[in-house]
């Protein structure tokens, strides 16, 4: 499989303005997390616009403490460090947009369908690629940091057994060999050009079609995994501030936010 991801093979591709660029850029063969060299770059400097990357991580964390593991030359582990001037309270919506900065960049390098399963995995052909967990220290509703930290499947060929059914690599996929290097210079360009234009509105307005225009949610009925409750429903896509407008079938129109709930299709994963 491919072995093109370094620190100089990113750089060389990379033509953001201030994310990644010059030493906010670092490259580790193996690290026990990226999110987790984040936090500890932030405590020694606090430098806003951080890129981590590393070609293997063996302490990875996906959604609700599940384990993300990055094999050698087979994934990109990722995580953004930024210290934005908003309120804490709009942050979680960074996990949508770095989803569709994600999914575009996917689909820039490889051809294929990227689609996103709310709010924030990537899928191809109803199997997941990419997960994103974002982290976030505040105090008083003022942003200490956010660290976004997103891990591609890009040249993974076997899964354990219990992630099999539901889990897929862009190599997989295409059937060919897709530049890891290539694939983080697009996505970080994509997501500077939407966080910018999200620090200027404060909300999903300028993403919001684009988005459910690839949301596998948009029209279907789903499977809404409330703790108060499961019920079916049907999925309107996002609204401005990345909640899943649905209808129950009593007509009740309910908007879903991604931190109490989650949202399976009817059929299959997404």
């Amino acid at each position: 499989m491919n072995n093109d991801f370094s620190k100089e093979a990113v750089e060389e591709l990379l033509h953001t303005k201030w994310l990644g660029k010059g030493d906010k850029l670092r490259f580790f063969e193996s690290i026990d997390s990226t999110n987790e060299e984040a936090k500890r770059i932030f405590e020694e400097s606090g430098t806003d616009g951080m890129i981590i990357l590393a070609d293997s991580q063996n302490a990875g964390k996906g959604r609700r403490g599940r384990s993300w593991q990055s094999p050698p030359s087979t994934a990109i582990a990722m995580s953004y460090l930024l210290t934005p001037d908003f309120q804490a309270d709009i942050a979680p919506m960074l996990t949508i947009i770095m989803a569709l900065a994600t999914a575009k960049g996917i689909r820039k390098v490889t051809g294929l369908d990227a689609s996103i399963k709310w709010p924030n995995d990537i899928v191809i052909n109803g199997k997941k690629t990419v997960g994103i967990l974002t982290e976030m220290s505040a105090e008083n509703n003022r942003i200490n940091y956010c660290i976004i930290g997103t891990g591609i499947n890009v040249s993974v060929t076997e899964f354990p057994p219990e992630i099999a059914d539901t889990a897929t690599s862009l190599y997989l996929e295409s059937g060919k060999e897709i530049s890891r290097a290539e694939l983080t210079a697009r996505t970080a360009e994509y997501f500077e050009e939407y966080y910018e234009e999200f620090c200027k509105r404060k909300d999903l307005s300028a993403f919001r079609d684009e988005y459910n225009s690839i949301c596998v949610n948009l029209n279907k009925r789903v499977r809404v995994l409330d703790p108060k409750g499961e019920y079916e429903a049907f999925s309107y896509g996002i609204n401005d501030t990345g909640e899943l407008i649905v209808e129950k079938d009593t007509k009740e129109k309910i908007a879903v936010y991604s931190g109490e709930v989650s949202v399976r299709g009817i059929y299959g994963y997404s």
